[in-house]
């Protein structure tokens, strides 16, 4: 006899034997559907001979698989018109049309459908809604719907508590797990693993104590929690008793040494892995970067078998951490070169910072005419970089351009923060403080770094006044947390506008020990303004936070000779040879015919040396007949040049 088996529906496989023809409403319904495999289905039924039922309701669970299958491939009008035109429906019927709508995510259609009078509902259609409300964070819904649950399973408790976590209520989906009647390994991994992400590891560790049973989700859940919380040698105790081991234990463990800085044990444990996959390759990769090893990060990512986008884009994101921007271009391009994959936004975003760290305008160009080929034109993110880049290489009227063009539904405060930055580091703070003022007229909230860039705005400037009003904002806004940046900001507001004595009042009222960055900001001002007596402090507080800064040496001796003062700017120098500290010779490069050419002092290599030399003198010259720059000791010294 001849047999024709359907395809499971809700875990339920449905056998017929000569079934009896479907309904014509139905049989009509799938011949509209212009789809081959419902096309087969009807030659299937054809060639059987369907004559008689073997189940109470073939035609249900036909109609009912024939729902799912539309589901899956969110093709909800035409299921709901099958479902419409269904003589007979059953809870399964019912549970599958709102679960599409759930999965779709038609939260709205799927209530509508749920409220319905007629509806017939079970557990699981219940759950499907509490899951749904909890898909688009909506809690407090899905948590009224839970507790009006006629009848709860393990699997309802389940999804309600990883929703509590998935929204970051901690304490809630603790609380329902100690009133669950009964628990699965489920229930104690997605408390395990949640209280361990926030900290809580004492807590976590207890339950896994606790629990009557573990799978190998459980034991690496706590290797990674007990790794992350800094327990690095308990996380290998836990490691070491583990049952079984998958390849997301041994990562587990591997990246818990990396993060722990104990890159040698995690290196060990690497080669000893009996498999690995690419996230294997990845994690050593990302931890010998994290760890300033990019020399062992390059060799590991030649041996890779295979790589990924995440494997590029962390090479290139190592060089750019290093200051090696030419070597993250050259990787980038071999990745073009080699089909090794679609660069994703982090892959733009990183290859952009070396663009902008070398003031490459022609390379940014080109991967900015890569990107507009790409759906990442205007993410936030991309945007920034592009301005940044375009800003650094002195084109802020590109910048700007890009920043306009983007449309207005994908710019946030990235977006923002970048344009007002570009325009701070251009020294343009009236058209810093007007994109500021627009921001907040059209409902963005400000965040640290946009005052950071604001501020650094009014410095650069000049605008005093404005700077110290935007401040005393700051200050009252409750909900952008203070940093020593925005401290730093203001003291060199003050400092290049002359009022020293201010800057220091300021950070005394700054209470705590301030960082470096706030007393270089002041010991600048000292040396722009020639104030002896704040310099020096300044350079003491400075030397004792960073004792091996040879430019704190090198500004204060400046200081020192800008007023006449050359015998206490030689004991400086002097002191800063003795403690062995040297400052990095000055350089700058500049872009012609597609050639970088690098100025270093020290060095006369260039071939055009001497031209440079006549035509550097020539210009000195003139510009200190027009009195534009200051008399200085080492004006008679003669410029030094290298290319490379």
């Amino acid at each position: 006899m001849a047999q024709f088996q359907m395809f499971p529906v809700s875990r339920l496989s449905v056998t017929f034997a000569n079934a009896s023809p479907l309904p014509r409403t139905i049989i009509s319904r799938i011949c509209r559907l212009q789809h081959p495999l419902f096309h087969s289905i009807l030659r299937s039924i054809s060639m059987l001979g369907m004559s008689r039922d073997v189940t109470e309701h073939p035609h249900l669970a036909r109609s009912n698989w024939l729902i799912t299958q539309l589901s899956r491939e969110c093709r909800m009008v035409e299921a709901r018109k099958v479902f419409d035109e269904m003589p007979d429906q059953d809870v399964v019927t019912w549970t599958t049309m709102i679960s599409g709508y759930v999965k779709c995510g038609m939260l709205r259609e799927a209530r509508k459908l749920f409220d319905r009078v007629d509806s017939i509902k079970n557990v699981v259609t219940w759950t499907a809604m509490v899951s749904g409300y909890l898909r688009l964070n909506q809690v407090s819904v899905a948590e009224k719907l839970f507790n009006e649950m006629p009848s709860k399973n393990v699997i309802s408790w389940n999804t309600m508590i990883d929703g509590y976590v998935k929204n970051g209520q901690i304490d809630e989906a603790l609380r329902l797990f100690e009133m669950m009647p009964e628990r699965n390994v489920v229930s104690w991994n997605t408390v395990i693993a949640a209280l361990a992400r926030c900290g809580r590891i004492e807590e976590a560790r207890r339950l896994f104590d606790m629990m009557p049973t573990r799978d190998v989700i459980s034991w690496t859940a706590m290797v990674d929690g007990l790794a992350k919380n800094g327990k690095i040698d308990e996380a290998r105790v836990v490691f070491d008793r583990m049952p079984e081991r998958n390849i997301v234990s041994w990562n587990a463990m591997v990246t818990g040494y990396s993060q722990n800085a104990r890159l040698d044990e995690g290196f060990d444990l690497f080669k000893r892995m009996p498999q690995r996959n690419i996230s294997s390759w990845n994690t050593m990769l990302t931890g010998f970067i994290d760890n300033g090893d990019v020399g062992m990060a390059r060799k590991l990512f030649d041996e890779m078998p295979h790589k990924n986008v995440i494997s590029w884009t962390a090479m290139i994101d190592g060089y750019v951490q290093e200051g090696a921007n030419e070597e993250a271009l050259q990787i980038f391009s071999y990745m073009q070169i080699t089909n090794g994959g679609k660069p994703n936004q982090g892959t733009f975003v990183s290859v952009l910072a070396a663009c902008s760290n070398l003031a490459g305008l022609t390379e940014g160009k080109q991967i900015h005419q890569i990107i507009c080929k790409t759906s990442y034109p205007h993410r936030a993110f991309i945007v920034s970089a592009l301005v940044n880049l375009y800003s650094k290489c002195g084109e802020l009227g590109t910048a700007r351009k890009v920043f306009d063009d983007c449309p207005s539904g994908y710019k946030d405060s990235v977006s923002w923060n970048g344009i007002i930055a570009a325009y701070a580091h251009h020294g343009c703070g009236d058209q810093a403080i007007k994109l500021f003022e627009e921001m907040r007229g059209i409902g963005f909230r400000p965040d640290d770094a946009t005052y950071v860039g604001l501020l650094s705005a009014c410095s650069h400037a000049g605008l005093v006044k404005e700077g110290l009003k935007y401040f005393e904002e700051l200050v009252r806004d409750k909900s952008v947390k203070l940093r020593e940046d925005h401290f730093a900001c203001l003291v060199d507001l003050c400092g290049r506008a002359g009022r020293l004595d201010e800057a220091v009042k300021f950070i005394e009222w700054i209470g705590e020990k301030p960082l470096a960055c706030v007393w270089g900001a002041l010991l600048a001002g000292c040396n722009v303004q020639g104030n002896v007596d704040v310099g020096s402090l300044a350079a003491e507080k400075l030397l004792e936070v960073e004792p091996e800064n040879a430019g704190t040496y090198m500004l204060l001796s400046n200081t020192y000779a800008s007023t006449g003062k050359w015998n206490e700017a030689a004991r400086v120098r002097l002191k800063m040879k003795e403690e062995g500290l040297k400052k990095q010779p000055g350089c700058s490069w500049i872009e012609v015919g597609n050639r970088f050419h690098v100025f270093v002092v020290g060095d006369k290599s260039h071939n055009q040396s001497r031209i440079i030399h006549f035509v550097l003198r020539d210009l000195h010259v003139i510009l200190k007949k027009d009195a534009y720059i200051a008399e200085d000791n080492d004006l008679d010294s003669e410029p030094e040049l290298l290319v490379v």
